[in-house]
């Protein structure tokens, strides 16, 4: 496996619960982890494709849908050991990365005013992403018994709601202090 590669490890979480082309699990993060992981085509087919010749993962039956053969991809048991050995490692790499953050920093080159705008368009953004969990935890709290993973679902979910929670409010204090202080 690749070196600090982990979308490795969000392809072999993925697999771990169902087969999946690459598409799929392009799907799958952008629909559900995009809150806290990104994951582009650029990634996943090479990282498919690496895993598959270290043995993590093997290529399922294809299922003929038309014009276009897809590639399913299937966790072996070597791809399910190292997930598990993934999940029992202590450390963990959890790096922040927001563009708006940066903007903010070298704020005083601009207009204050483009630095509230970036604010509130960041604010925007939370807002929607925060409409969308509470969906997500709405449903997941209807299933939680249903299955294990249901649990684990949930509590990502919560955990980005008081997350993107949190930052609305430093958005408010941030576009407060912006607009109060004249230089």
């Amino acid at each position: 496996m690749g070196k600090d590669r982990k979308i490795d490890m969000v392809i072999l979480g993925l697999l771990a619960h169902e087969d999946l082309t690459g598409y799929d699990i392009k799907k799958h993060i952008d629909n559900s982890i995009s809150f806290f992981w990104k994951g582009s085509f650029g990634s996943i087919y090479p990282a498919l494709s690496d895993m598959e010749k270290q043995g993590l993962i093997k290529r399922k039956k294809s299922r003929n849908t038309g014009a276009r053969e897809k590639i399913v991809y299937q966790l072996t048991n070597e791809g399910r050991d190292a997930v598990k050995e993934w999940l029992n490692q202590e450390s963990a790499s959890n790096e922040l990365k927001y563009e708006t953050l940066l903007k903010l920093y070298f704020g005083g080159v601009e207009d204050r005013s483009v630095t509230l705008r970036n604010i509130e368009l960041f604010e925007e953004q939370i807002r929607d992403n925060l409409t969308v969990l509470n969906m997500y935890k709405d449903n997941l709290e209807k299933v939680l018994d249903d299955e294990e993973d249901h649990l684990y679902y949930y509590l990502t979910v919560t955990f980005g709601i008081d997350t993107y929670e949190a930052y609305l409010k430093w958005c408010e204090k941030t576009k407060r202090i912006l607009k109060k202080r004249n230089y």
